[in-house]
């Protein structure tokens, strides 16, 4: 238990040091969010037919945006995944005395951290846009929870993406395939009722819905009715993708 803890704070530091000497990235990765923000949002608030609950558009999509930014960081993590197989890493960290479950673990919440600096640079932007967040710390603090959460299980999903494709080309390619169904078939930029049936269906399995649901409430609307189902959906697809990637994890030094 103590070797899995020390494996998973290890995996953490070491994403905080790659941080502290590269923050280049998280920098350029805003740019799209600004784009949604400063575009997008500006010139469907003028349509008024996307019903946000009295809430203004840009605002309304602002959590989705947010969410979609950290998402892509996390499912394109794979690709560090297989550049540190081909560099060797990946041997010297299953020969550690930890668990394949803790590795995975920790390398999935590591790309937690860069997703809880990605928000840092993003919120203060939307601000500056206009975006009227609710001033509550506690509710900010539970929404940078969940972000981190929700990115470990999606880290964990392109791991297992990785594991199976093996060339960061292969995963480039499923990530972009897996990115924008889960952008477009949640309710980050329209509510799910609005959407064909078979998209609605698709909606309610679809984690990023979830994700979205939970961090509008606790930082948008203040609606928080839908907050203890987002959790639970949440952390059951973090516990499916840590065990299916865990499980599959061996795969990508063979």
């Amino acid at each position: 238990m103590m070797d899995s803890l020390r494996m998973i704070s290890a995996m953490l530091k070491l994403e905080l040091r790659r941080l502290k000497h590269d923050r280049a990235e998280l920098y350029m990765r805003a740019i799209q969010p600004i784009l949604w923000l400063m575009v997008y949002g500006p010139v469907m608030s003028t349509v008024r037919a996307i019903p946000t609950g009295g809430i203004p558009y840009t605002d309304y999509i602002a959590p989705g945006v947010l969410i979609q930014s950290t998402t892509f960081v996390s499912v394109f993590f794979g690709l560090t995944i297989v550049w540190e197989r081909e560099s060797g890493i990946l041997k010297k960290l299953l020969v550690a005395p930890a668990s394949r479950y803790a590795t995975v673990i920790g390398r999935s919440m590591a790309s937690g951290i860069r997703a809880i600096f990605q928000t840092f640079v993003i919120i203060p932007l939307a601000l500056l846009m206009g975006v009227k967040f609710l001033p509550n710390p506690v509710h900010f603090i539970f929404a940078f929870l969940i972000i981190f959460l929700a990115s470990g299980g999606f880290s964990a999903t392109s791991i297992l993406v990785a594991s199976l494709m093996k060339t960061r080309e292969r995963v480039m390619g499923m990530g972009q395939a897996i990115i924008f169904p889960l952008f477009f078939a949640s309710n980050a930029l329209y509510p799910v009722k609005m959407m064909p049936q078979p998209l609605q269906y698709f909606a309610l399995i679809n984690p990023m819905s979830y994700v979205v649901d939970a961090v509008r409430g606790l930082l948008i609307s203040g609606d928080l009715s839908n907050l203890a189902i987002d959790l639970a959906a949440i952390a059951l697809f973090d516990a499916l993708m840590f065990t299916a990637a865990s499980i599959s994890f061996r795969k990508i030094i063979e």
